[in-house]
């Protein structure tokens, strides 16, 4: 294993000599002096004196000229940056105009969107797109918006992010016109000698042409995140500019009414618990220099936040969730620090959840930002007790989470080294410490090399530094290229006493060996395919105990996008799978240990964002373990105007194992609708149904937000059973019931 490190760092020495030294030109941004009317319209004087960004097409062919003009101009004050764009359209009765929706994703649009690296680190990115209505979405990038290594699930976007800026639009016969006003308070960036640099890229999606353009000229040879990568930002400099530090105080009030059905206690029947609701609570956001910002936190509450989708689990593994509550979101990128697929060191929902549950917090702390050349992240976050009933598994004591994260560029501007630390302590006298090291480097163009080591000090097991038993090592190597030759190798060992209390891994004690290789082609400006890429895969996971094999996987895929915006994918693979302990899909339906070998046959199609009916669809079938396998998916949505849009979700796995005369049928349904008066008042709900829970969950949210850190909710939940005589006694209709209110009022000071 040293032998096989060794030479990895040496190869990395070797190759990285050829990224030393890279530089790209800068552009100065024009200061300007005195007011101009922030209205959308985009003619004040201070916009005529100004070079408009020099646009080409990203897609569908690389390179073309636009083929609508664009006129896009980015200057600032000691207070703001601002952009004003002209976006021209000769055929503007045909523009896309959807949804006003706040952080809008899911629908297809006319969008101008900027992305900044505002501390020039070739990684991460803030993102502020809008549209014709004049809605406000931003989000982060990490990873140079690529999944280097890690599970995919996480990906390099994060759309929870909210920051402070505005922005207004105006759209007419000859296309539309936006004015973005955004305080360099919300966006932390480095100064040096009076001087900033940052990254720039900026994007015009013509949804109504499925045409995307660019500035700068960044290929599509990464597939469709190219546009994305901040690594090919141009950079951009400001002169003589002293960013004003955050501090906001944002109080919140929470009051509602909360009813659970409970068993008695001679678990004879149901009777309900009525708890009224009423808390109030505090977050703090202050900067303690222009690149460090610390956020405080007291009595957090997420009444607001979204529910998450309903999924059925037909592997012997935990479901992964993302995060979607705000505290943990700004530039939660540094806090990453992922395995293989199913394995990270910290996952944030191990902090205020168990068993699906919320678990209140006391509050916390978090600093994020740079100090010199390094990215560091810290958070520490207090929890209070859970107290069921005598000898219950989900009782907790009052526990304490920390995590402490350092990275910094190494030998060239997208190489990095780092280390992490996380805690876990409860005040039972439980604990549980990980540590770890990593390195990304880049050796080529396209060559990543991922590095990590990490090992686990519990109080359940013996610690042996020295032992792979705590212990977690990683290596992989990832060439992303959509044009031409792409491949990836992973090798990870996971010892039998590694399990980081604030980690999620869906395996233990495991020896894990992956590998890929495809080709894509991107055929040119007369073929009506955009791109397309056949690839193989292979993926396993050994015992460490015996050396056997757990899971064994190799796939055939080919995946196709058209021009035209339809994309589809298939695959097929066989799969083995050692099944060490029986794992059920319902009371009827399981699956005994055993070790089983099938095939399976995947496909996914999509239908162009482009259109106001957009329609996706999933299937699986073929054999799946001693039985069959066959499932299908489909989530139409009708985006039927700028205040309306509803959306369908819709997946059926049928299992039939007739060897064992069993089977199983299960289904997800849900339906979602948005309804927006304007882009400050809307109201959605999402009613899900999981045929294996006989549930019904509805969620229902309406939210008025005048200004951004100004936001009334008015929150429904429901989970209401659908076979209540399933258990004895009979179950309620519902399960629990709750309407909650919430508002928050930032102050700036």
């Amino acid at each position: 294993m040293r032998r096989l490190f060794k030479c990895c760092l040496i190869l990395v020495s070797l190759m990285v000599i050829s990224q030393l030294g890279y530089s790209q030109g800068q552009i100065s941004i024009q200061r300007i002096n005195g007011d101009f009317k922030f209205d959308g319209v985009v003619d004040d004087n201070c916009w005529q004196n100004l070079k408009p960004l020099q646009m080409v097409m990203h897609t569908p062919t690389f390179g073309n000229e636009p083929s609508e003009k664009s006129e896009v101009m980015i200057c600032y004050d000691n207070t703001f940056l601002y952009i004003g764009a002209r976006l021209y359209d000769s055929n503007a009765g045909d523009m896309l105009i959807s949804s006003k929706k706040r952080d809008e994703s899911e629908v297809s649009s006319e969008e101008l969107m900027l992305i900044f690296d505002s501390f020039n680190d070739k990684e991460n990115a803030l993102g502020y797109s809008t549209t014709p209505t004049g809605l406000r979405s931003d989000f982060t990038i990490s990873k140079d918006a690529m999944s280097i290594g890690g599970d995919p699930r996480k990906g390099p976007f994060n759309m929870s992010w909210n920051t402070f800026w505005d922005v207004k639009t105006t759209h007419n016969e000859k296309g539309w016109f936006a004015e973005m006003r955004i305080p360099f308070s919300s966006m932390r960036f480095k100064e040096k000698d009076g001087k900033i640099i940052m990254g720039l890229i900026c994007i015009r999606k013509i949804a109504h042409k499925n045409e995307v353009d660019v500035y700068p000229a960044i290929p599509p040879n990464w597939g469709e995140m190219s546009a994305y990568r901040p690594s090919k930002a141009q950079e951009i400099s400001f002169d003589g500019l002293k960013s004003k530090k955050p501090f906001y105080i944002a109080p919140y009030i929470i009051g509602g009414l909360q009813n659970d059905y409970v068993q008695n206690e001679a678990a004879t029947a149901y009777k309900l618990d009525k708890n009224p609701t009423f808390n109030a609570g505090l977050d703090v956001k202050y900067g303690l220099t222009n690149n460090l910002t610390m956020d405080l936190t007291i009595n957090t509450d997420f009444a607001q936040v979204e529910a998450d989708d309903e999924q059925i689990n037909l592997t012997r593994f935990s479901l992964f969730f993302p995060e979607k509550r705000t505290f943990f979101q700004e530039r939660s990128s540094v806090f990453t620090f992922d395995f293989e697929r199913g394995g990270s060191l910290f996952y944030s929902r191990r902090i205020g959840l168990n068993e699906g549950g919320q678990v209140p917090i006391y509050g916390g702390a978090r600093i994020t930002g740079m100090v010199g050349k390094w990215d560091i992240g810290f958070l520490d976050m207090q929890t209070h007790a859970v107290i069921q009933g005598e000898g219950d598994i989900n009782a907790l004591s009052s526990e304490n989470f920390g995590i402490m994260r350092l990275r910094r560029q190494v030998i060239n501007e997208n190489s990095y080294v780092g280390g992490i630390l996380t805690s876990r302590v409860g005040t039972d006298g439980s604990y549980n410490t990980a540590y770890g090291m990593d390195g990304i480097f880049k050796i080529s163009e396209n060559d990543y090399i991922n590095l990590k080591l990490a090992q686990v000090l519990d109080d359940s097991s013996p610690n042996k530094i020295v032992s792979l038993d705590p212990t977690e090592i990683f290596l992989g190597w990832d060439r992303f290229n959509q044009k031409g030759l792409n491949y990836n190798f992973t090798y990870a060992r996971s010892g039998k006493d590694f399990n980081p209390g604030i980690g999620f891994f869906a395996r233990n004690n495991y020896s894990h060996y992956s590998g890929g290789l495809g080709y894509g082609w991107i055929p040119g400006e007369t073929s009506p395919i955009q791109n397309h890429q056949l690839g193989i895969n292979a993926n396993s996971y050994f015992d460490n105990a015996d050396n056997s094999a757990q899971s064994f996987q190799t796939e055939l895929m080919y995946d196709l996008t058209f021009k035209s915006g339809f994309s589809g994918m298939v695959s097929v693979s066989h799969v083995f799978e050692n099944v060490a302990d029986t794992f059920s899909f319902s009371e009827n339906a399981y699956v005994p240990s055993g070790k089983y070998g099938f095939n399976q046959l995947e496909t996914h199609l999509n239908s162009p964002r482009t259109n106001k009916f957009v329609l996706g669809v999933d299937a699986y079938a073929g054999s799946f373990y001693d039985g069959t396998r066959f499932t299908i998916g489909t989530e139409p949505s009708w985006n039927v105007g700028s205040s309306l849009q509803v959306g369908l979700k819709y997946e059926h796995n049928f299992l039939n194992f007739t060897s064992r005369n069993q089977s199983f049928s299960g289904a997800v349904a849900g339906i979602k609708a948005l309804v927006m008066i304007n882009t400050n008042l809307s109201l959605s709900t999402f009613i899900q149904y999981n045929s294996a829970e006989n549930a019904v969950m509805t969620n229902f949210r309406f939210r008025y937000n005048p200004r951004e850190g100004n936001d009334f909710y008015i929150v429904f939940n429901e989970g209401r059973s659908t076979y209540r005589d399933i258990e004895n006694p009979r179950l309620p209709l519902y399960n629990n019931r709750s309407i909650l209110l919430k508002y928050t009022y930032t102050f700036t000071l």
